[in-house]
């Protein structure tokens, strides 16, 4: 008796470390439970991540003064209260305006992750990708001046500039946009799949287990790997067209390639796909073994997928809505034209 349950034991702890190097073969990628092996992915070696720089980064992102309208911060489509994004098909921006492209906004949540940001990955990391909304008419329709003037017109602001970067420090549109992104580039959220590949065999339940053994064996993990479980460009409608592929007009970069997206947090992150058609997780995973992979993915298989993605909805660290600074006569008033 003794030695059947050493050989049970022996047995499960095998098939344990055997998932974790099959999920690991597969390209699937932990965050790092130490902080400064975290540290080591997600700062910026040309302006270092500091108490002080987040601090200051996480008011400009919830500051919707930056906006032309001064009614959209950051975190009006990109929301850290639920999945990091707007739970809305389209992105709606100024003048109450929806993505002309029909256009989903993606989760900022683990974003530091990706190899490309946008949707069309046209830029490299979360410091160029702040830039854009704030200049993009649909979106907060703002100007270089009015977010540099916005900021350098509160001294409270100014102040904090000069405590983070120094007193020679010169507030332009580029260190906000900066400014913003490293603090994005803390938003990071560990779960117990992390856990699991990081060596607690019990992290994750027997459903999840099983789940992410269908999500290898179907062939998800062949996009969507790393880190983010989804952060690289890849082509798309590879094996069938995406059924609601008629709705806006965005076909991906030059080349029809299109950044996959993260996994973390997807039970939170509905609707899906890039132009936010399908609100439910199950017919998302259906529709992609469909068009990716061209594999019938059945309701069981679905299912097991499901529960294995529900292993990913990560610990996220409480964000305290900051106080902003007072407005001044020299802050530019709200236009909303």
């Amino acid at each position: 008796m003794k030695t059947l349950i050493c050989v049970a034991l022996a047995t499960a702890t095998l098939s344990a470390a055997s998932l974790v190097e099959t999920a690991k073969e597969a390209g699937l990628k932990p965050i790092p439970s130490s902080k400064v092996e975290l540290m080591k992915l997600i700062d910026n070696p040309k302006n270092h991540i500091t108490d002080e720089k987040v601090e200051l980064g996480k008011k400009l992102y919830f500051d919707p003064r930056l906006s032309k309208s001064g009614l959209i911060s950051c975190n009006t489509c990109h929301n850290l209260a639920e999945g990091g994004d707007d739970g809305v098909g389209a992105a709606i921006g100024h003048k109450w305006t929806a993505n002309p492209h029909h256009l989903n906004s993606p989760t900022v949540y683990n974003a530091v992750f990706f190899d490309a940001q946008f949707w069309d990955g046209r830029d490299p990391d979360l410091e160029a990708q702040a830039q854009g909304p704030m200049q993009a008419a649909p979106e907060m329709s703002a100007t270089k001046e009015h977010v540099q003037t916005v900021v350098t017109s509160m001294p409270p602001y100014v102040a904090e500039f000069k405590k983070a970067y120094g007193k020679d420090v010169k507030i332009t549109f580029e260190k906000i946009a900066d400014t913003i992104g490293l603090f994005e580039r803390t938003l990071v959220t560990p779960s117990v799949f992390d856990d699991y590949l990081n060596g607690d065999d019990k992290a994750m339940t027997s459903a999840q287990k099983e789940g992410l053994k269908t999500f290898i064996d179907k062939g998800c993990a062949s996009c969507h790997n790393g880190i983010a479980l989804g952060q690289s460009m890849n082509a798309f409608n590879i094996t069938g067209t995406y059924k609601y592929q008629n709705v806006g007009d965005f076909k991906g970069d030059a080349n029809g390639m299109v950044k996959v997206s993260t996994l973390r947090n997807v039970t939170q992150t509905a609707p899906y796909f890039h132009n936010g058609k399908i609100w439910s997780l199950k017919e998302a995973i259906v529709e992609m073994g469909r068009i990716q992979l061209g594999s019938k993915i059945t309701d069981k298989e679905a299912a097991s997928i499901e529960e294995f993605l529900k292993a990913l909805d990560g610990r996220k660290t409480d964000i305290i809505v900051p106080q902003l600074p007072v407005s001044t006569d020299k802050t530019p008033k709200p236009d909303l034209n």
